[in-house]
């Protein structure tokens, strides 16, 4: 059986919409027509491959986006943690580098805590020895 072929060596395929199967070209003197021998086991072989299954749009469509936002929602969810971790290194570090943990040690003393010079003498001379 011979099958005949159209094709043109550029793009200038417009698809007629109205019609199902059917190819327009835009410029007809561009078109090569080939006659080739159509391969009956090769034909045979491509027609026990082929798949014919319903397609149902809309529930691929909902299934792909409830895919994507549950992606979306661990992504952020893992940008957030990272964010919290950052905040609490810089409060960390920001905490390492106050004074205010100087102040909390409490074999510290200060002279204000003695009621009189003597005191403080010798408490300071007993932590010397």
């Amino acid at each position: 059986a011979v099958v005949s072929t159209q094709s043109t060596g550029s793009s200038g395929i417009n698809a007629e919409y109205g019609v199902a199967g059917q190819v327009g070209f835009h410029k007809s003197k561009k078109v090569i027509k080939v006659n080739i021998e159509k391969n009956n086991e090769v034909w045979k072989k491509l027609e026990k491959t082929r798949e014919e299954r319903e397609v149902d749009l809309q529930s691929e469509r909902e299934a792909r986006d409830r895919e994507e936002r549950e992606d979306e929602k661990k992504r952020q969810a893992i940008i957030r943690d990272e964010e919290k971790k950052r905040i609490e290194a810089e409060k960390k570090e920001k905490q390492m580098r106050s004074y205010q943990l100087m102040d909390t040690d409490p074999h510290l003393t200060t002279s204000n805590q003695f009621e009189n010079e003597e005191d403080a003498e010798r408490e300071l001379l007993d932590d010397f020895m």
